[in-house]
């Protein structure tokens, strides 16, 4: 989803209401003072974000403008998240309140509409004029496309007819994109609210007739992802230094110092040599989406067998997903990684779940050409093929990550059974101290949910797939 077609219909509604959007670059306490001298306001209204350390050095330099020029700065809460929560036990009754105050709509917020015309100046880009720095790019070319009517229509054709298969059909690649409501992207970039989804959902649930059991099931299972939505964001609002930091200080230095390089390469490259990991990454990369299950998998490989620190994989994640929301991202990568403290290991081993989710290789096959001509057999091991059906087919499985990606496949960059195994000894060993058994407590009290929104059925740490999938990655619902 681009920025720019988000603005775009944005500025479209504004111009209905007689105002519009300008765009304008700089650091923002200098574009503030350029635009107060033109046309001195005395209120500035923003949505309360939960972001990057940037984010936050930025709104800190905001305010002290603010309090310089004598200027109020009105924010308003975009989740249900609690600036300044004294006690988690506070948070689910806020969250309620939140949910359920009115929706304001646009034309609501006429009173606006003197003070957009007032600032209109020629200094400023429209949003069709924005142009990000060439690094910072990425519009995936089968990415969503943003805006509000869009974000509204999703919603629309999920309340009314896609949630049927919710429950069932978002853990498999193959139906998630149907399945999944979509919505993740929408309300990362503010394109509907979380207030408007949460009460639509629920009017919807209220209206559906008693013999809609599989539609009201899967309404219900949403409402709780929404809700864990925002618990998550609370922890980095909570936490802000879970960004960069091991959130259980217990793990500091588990991977940090053992980071191998050329797996992170492979591993962005789409050639790790595990079929389903190379084709969720190359989706990815095509889409700037994945269900919730195969983002776990990916930070799972990612943490486990390949053993790479969180932080330099979930930096690169950021760039890719269009749903990218911080809060969500990094507690998910610590969860994922095992370095909450507080939170069962999680494992997914990529071969079961393409056995799982993929049982035909239909979307390994729509990902990866190269194995196009794979027997079903060879497809989830493609190295394991005799040599002389590679030759046959014109596929050669090969140790050399940089090869030619159509035509050759690259050997596993580590024996995936025996480099779990010895990734779960040395966190359960860590986890095994009593310097990190001691330091628990401490982290359940800030972040641990007060309720159970659902049964978590009991299962080994070997077993993630059967988990509830309702605390995995990415909440892309």
């Amino acid at each position: 989803m681009s920025l720019c077609e988000s603005l775009q219909a944005l500025n479209d509604a504004l111009r209905l209401q007689g105002g519009c959007i300008e765009v304008h670059t700089g650091e923002v306490p200098d574009v503030l003072s350029r635009i107060w001298q033109e046309a001195p306001f005395q209120r500035l209204h923003a949505h309360q974000e939960t972001g990057n350390s940037f984010s936050y050095a930025r709104d800190l330099r905001v305010g002290a403008w603010c309090q310089a020029h004598n200027v109020g700065w009105h924010e308003y809460p975009q989740f249900g998240v609690v600036r300044a929560l004294k006690n988690r036990n506070l948070w689910q009754a806020a969250w309620e309140r939140h949910m359920t105050e009115p929706v304001q709509h646009v034309g609501e917020l006429l009173f606006w509409q003197p003070s957009l015309n007032a600032l209109s100046r020629t200094d400023g880009y429209s949003p069709s004029k924005m142009q990000a720095p060439k690094h910072l790019q990425h519009n995936p070319p089968l990415r969503q496309r943003g805006g509000r009517p869009l974000a509204l229509a999703n919603l629309h054709s999920f309340l009314d007819a896609r949630s049927v298969g919710y429950r069932g059909g978002i853990s498999s690649p193959l139906s998630a994109p149907d399945a999944c409501s979509r919505l993740s992207a929408y309300l990362a970039w503010g394109c509907i609210s979380m207030r408007e989804v949460v009460q639509q959902t629920r009017a919807h649930i209220h209206q559906l007739p008693p013999h809609a059991r599989d539609h009201r099931a899967g309404l219900t299972a949403f409402i709780s992802r929404l809700y864990w939505h925002c618990h998550f964001i609370q922890k980095l609002e909570s936490e802000p230094a879970i960004e960069w930091q091991n959130m259980h200080r217990g793990y500091d230095g588990l991977r940090e110092h053992d980071f191998n390089e050329a797996h992170f390469e492979a591993l962005k490259a789409a050639r790790t040599g595990w079929p389903m990991v190379d084709a969720c990454v190359t989706m990815l990369r095509e889409t700037g989406w994945l269900n919730f299950r195969m983002r776990a998998m990916l930070v799972s490989v990612a943490a486990y067998p390949l053993w790479l620190h969180w932080r330099p994989v979930g930096e690169w994640l950021a760039t890719q997903f269009l749903d990218y929301e911080p809060g969500i991202h990094w507690s998910q990568l610590q969860m994922q990684s095992g370095t909450t403290g507080i939170n069962t290991t999680r494992v997914y081993n990529p071969i079961k779940q393409a056995q799982d989710h993929d049982p035909q290789g239909h979307f390994v096959r729509q990902w990866l050409p190269a194995l196009q001509q794979v027997p079903d057999t060879w497809l989830l091991e493609p190295w394991r093929m005799p040599h002389t059906l590679q030759t046959h087919l014109g596929v050669f499985v090969s140790q050399d990550i940089g090869g030619d990606v159509t035509s050759t496949l690259p050997q596993p960059l580590v024996d995936l059974v025996q480099a779990t195994r010895e990734a779960k000894q040395r966190l359960h060993s860590r986890r095994q101290t009593d310097e990190v058994k001691a330091a628990k407590k401490a982290v359940v009290d800030k972040h641990a949910s007060r309720k159970n929104w659902g049964v978590r059925p009991k299962t080994s740490s070997t077993s993630a797939s059967k988990q509830t999938d309702k605390q995995q990655l990415g909440f892309d619902f």
